[in-house]
């Protein structure tokens, strides 16, 4: 892939320190001059809503069978997480919420996005948070943009080290002290306490894409970049798997403005579309896909300890597991380009309507969006099939009829049928 010119309106993240003793943050700077993305941080977006299903299918597969998987887990105490049994889900008030991290480490990655020596820094380029109603009848999945500058908290890193509490991009909190900073860092954020968190890398999720035969993508128009190598000649829906995949979940010059925000709805069409897949009864009713899956994602994650219980775990799945597709919302935390100082080529929090969010998420009160996709880089399918009822199924129409209206923040439910815009690349791929 070739070097190109960085956009005019980002810049290095020179003001970032490396830790006593270490070399300057090569790995951040990497991140900040936006050159190319790590694979991992535009390709796990769908983590959150495929881990209900892949805790699911732990308990499909039959307890042997779970049993292996499990004991590949990873796992590692989080912030805010204390000793003994792991809390009741039904238990939580307000809900509970899951932080899925995606990291951009290259470390036993195949080469995949370059070599470790290349890349030395680990950072969480993903951060979605899953929150779960206490009544188990909706859910809605927040991704932060990975430049989003935020307040960093103090954090023990693994070495030692603590830093002081700083601001910069989302993405560094990784770096400076694993998930369990960058769980802090969410919920320092949000407000919210987040009980369970999981990371996972890139080889693992492509390998999930692979492990449920393709998730089906609709574009407006031919894509094409030769900064991913996706290369899409038509308008329509594709299945995408693999390398395909990660090329369609990478392209930011493809889709939308060229933007990270953009490329965020973008992604919320594989989103959605990956939901329904998940459950439907092609995956739900085939035990050796569900294997497959199962054991694509949890050889590559690291739980939080109160996750990596299997009680838990199931547990979580039956929450999950039937909520209708209506009631499962993706959505975009708020966020503004072309600030200065601190947020110079960066993403500024719109803090006013983040508020409204998650006053809404902290209340466990559901909403509607007032429209599918941003309109920039996504928009409604206008062929999207036409929703007909199940003459067998004994579950209530869902109605949204009362339910408060959320403006100005970008997402879409699962159940809506969305196309990528898409252009054809002309800058540099990040």
């Amino acid at each position: 892939m070739s070097e190109l010119e960085p956009r005019p309106d980002l810049r290095p993240r020179s003001e970032l320190r490396a830790r006593p003793g270490s070399p300057v943050n090569k790995g951040i700077a990497r991140h900040g001059r936006l050159r190319k993305a790590g694979p991992v941080g535009t390709i796990l977006k769908f983590v959150a809503a495929a881990l209900a299903v892949v805790l699911v299918s732990g308990a499909s597969v039959g307890a042997i069978a779970f049993n292996s998987l499990y004991s590949k887990k990873t796992t590692v105490q989080i912030y805010g997480e204390t000793q003994g049994p792991p809390p009741q889900i039904g238990a939580i008030a307000g809900g509970f919420n899951i932080l899925i991290v995606g990291s951009d480490t290259r470390a036993g990655q195949g080469g995949i996005g370059g070599t470790v020596a290349d890349d030395e820094s680990v950072l969480n380029d993903v951060n979605m948070l899953l929150h779960v109603s206490q009544d188990q009848t909706n859910a809605v999945a927040i991704s932060f943009p990975r430049d989003m500058v935020v307040g960093i908290p103090e954090c023990v890193g693994s070495d030692g080290y603590t830093k002081g509490y700083s601001t910069e991009p989302i993405n560094v909190a990784l770096y400076y002290g694993g998930l369990s900073c960058a769980v802090q860092t969410v919920t320092e954020l949000t407000g919210l306490p987040i009980q369970f968190a999981g990371m996972i890398t890139f080889q693992g999720v492509i390998d999930m894409s692979n492990a449920i035969g393709g998730v089906d993508v609709c574009i407006t128009a031919p894509m094409y970049d030769p900064y991913t190598g996706i290369d899409l000649p038509t308008a329509g829906t594709w299945n995408l798997q693999g390398g395909q995949a990660l090329a369609f979940l990478r392209s930011r010059h493809g889709v939308g403005d060229g933007s990270d925000l953009t490329r965020i709805s973008s992604q919320q069409v594989f989103l959605s579309s990956l939901v329904r897949t998940l459950k439907s009864s092609d995956t739900l009713g085939d035990y050796k896909k569900l294997y497959n899956l199962a054991n694509a994602a949890i050889s590559s994650m690291t739980l939080s300890n109160n996750l990596a219980d299997i009680p838990t775990m199931v547990s979580i799945a039956l929450a999950l597991k039937n909520i209708p597709l209506e009631r499962v919302t993706f959505v975009q935390y708020p966020g503004t380009t072309g600030g200065d100082g601190v947020y110079l080529g960066k993403v500024k929090p719109d803090t006013y309507t983040g508020d409204q969010l998650m006053a809404l998420v902290a209340a466990d009160q559901p909403f509607v969006l007032d429209a599918a996709g941003d309109g920039r880089g996504s928009q409604a399918n206008p062929n999207a099939p036409v929703a007909t009822p199940d003459p067998t199924s004994t579950a209530a129409p869902v109605d949204n009829s009362g339910l408060p209206v959320l403006s100005g923040v970008n997402g879409q439910t699962a159940a809506q049928y969305t196309c990528s815009i898409t252009q054809q690349a002309t800058g540099n791929e990040d």
